[in-house]
């Protein structure tokens, strides 16, 4: 079971339209809460909203003590999925995966996820490559994690409603050839812990984990030679920008040939203004009770400055996907969750120890080594926009390959979430079409000369 953290929560039974849209793409069907995999006879299955989280998603008291080391697997049926002529499920074999890692505080964590051997044969130069996939905003439930998602593209619980939008981007890394290994983070699956959202070390270290733990698993095809690319947008594109900057120091043997960070929360203090009172406002409460999770110590800070209200929306929140925070805290004002009224920005820049925790999410002080593509909305205002260019202009000033590329669309409305969503769907071919060149080994030529000139 996930052990409550200190806040009290209890671990309970982008646009939902947009996702829904996205899902039907996809020809996802509904799947009940009761079709979840229940728990092993004798165990007390841990159940999220109504849904039954598969026993295979409870860590083990011990972990190996190799990163990426994988702890369990076993096979994991795609939700989209058609036989072969050569008798082989068509976009590929899909294998679940419980594999070790490290959290921001040093120590060991179990990280679920999923491995996809592609049916497609690799075109490209060199021997089959691995994308290390990083999916966006899931929610905090552990029935939102994304694995589950690729064997249930769209599940229904009770008051919960998750929606695998990012299986999209898996599927044509396979239809090009290229293995796909799919993180669900810390603490989003795996039942003993909270999820801690956007914590850029614990994303950035399960994100390449993931990449080591690929190579282990029984039938891959990838190896050591492989060439390995990053993938994320929004929350993703956190993670894997956050990834792209601690390979070298913490994963030197994955073998990196790119990076695509797609409207990455790079600065934490001006995402939270964008979120706060939009449609995704769900999102600050998954913020909060991550940190705590982290740094138990912020227990006190959060319960001085948060009345009832708050308290309540923090302990509803821990549990909701996407779709569960947007129905239940769409377009609220954090105002309304603060003991003395004022916004949560207020409250952070009057708290120094909450301003050192979000000075060490920023991501743009170290720099990547191998080549990154970074897209953001000219219009983006929940992931603001102007935040995700500075991590380009961080990035340059240190000598970075990087591909900066403004996506200007017309303005689809405020706080909506459409003007994050947008970019994400035009973009993605351009973002897998670069990302396909690097894992065939063509060079990328960075445009920062252009930067000056950008908007």
């Amino acid at each position: 079971m996930k052990t409550p953290h200190l806040l009290g929560f209890r671990r309970t039974g982008r646009l939902l339209a947009a996702s829904v849209a996205a899902a039907a793409c996809l020809g996802a069907a509904a799947v009940p809460a009761s079709a979840a995999t229940s728990a092993s006879a004798g165990s007390e299955p841990v159940v999220s909203r109504g849904v039954t989280i598969p026993d295979f998603y409870n860590p083990p008291a011990r972990l190996p003590s190799a990163d990426g080391s994988l702890v369990r697997t076993e096979p994991l049926p795609l939700g989209i999925s058609l036989p072969g002529l050569d008798g082989r499920r068509m976009p590929g074999t899909a294998t679940r995966l419980m594999y070790k890692s490290t959290d921001a505080g040093g120590g060991p964590v179990a990280v679920t996820g999923a491995y996809i051997e592609p049916s497609a044969a690799w075109k490209g130069d060199g021997p089959r490559p691995l994308v290390a996939l990083a999916s966006g905003t899931m929610g905090q439930g552990d029935q939102c994690a994304p694995s589950l998602s690729l064997q249930h593209p769209l599940t229904i619980g009770e008051g919960t409603v998750s929606i695998g939008y990012d299986n999209i981007a898996v599927y044509r890394f396979l239809a090009a050839g290229a293995a796909v290994v799919v993180t669900d983070y810390a603490g989003l699956g795996a039942t003993d812990r909270l999820h801690t959202y956007v914590n850029r070390v614990d994303e950035g270290h399960a994100l390449l984990d993931a990449a080591r733990a690929a190579l282990s698993v029984s039938g891959a095809s990838v190896t050591s030679a492989s060439r390995v690319g990053l993938y994320g947008y929004s929350q993703g594109g956190g993670a894997s920008a956050s990834a792209a900057e601690l390979q070298a120091t913490y994963a030197p043997d994955v073998n990196l040939a790119g990076t695509y960070a797609g409207a990455p929360p790079a600065d934490l203090t001006e995402v939270m203004k964008g979120i706060d009172g939009s449609a995704l406002a769900g999102a600050l409460g998954w913020s909060i009770n991550g940190f705590v999770q982290s740094d138990p110590s912020l227990k006190a800070v959060v319960d001085a400055h948060t009345n009832d209200a708050g308290k309540a929306a923090l302990e509803n929140t821990s549990t909701m996907c996407v779709g569960d925070a947007i129905l239940g805290y769409a377009f609220t004002d954090s105002k309304k969750w603060t003991a003395n009224g004022k916004p949560l920005a207020d409250i952070i820049a009057a708290e120094p120890k909450l301003q050192a925790i979000l000075a060490q999410q920023r991501i743009g002080k170290l720099k990547p080594a191998a080549p990154v593509r970074l897209a953001t909305g000219v219009h983006d205002d929940i992931v603001g926009h102007r935040q995700a260019r500075q991590l380009a202009v961080d990035w340059c000033a240190k000598g970075a390959n990087v591909t900066y590329e403004a996506v200007k669309l017309p303005n689809l409305g405020d706080k909506i979430l459409t003007n994050h969503l947008a970019p994400y769907l035009t973009d993605q071919g351009s973002a897998i079409s670069w990302m396909t060149d690097r894992l065939s080994g063509r060079k990328a030529a960075s445009n920062c000369w252009s930067m000056p000139l950008q908007p």
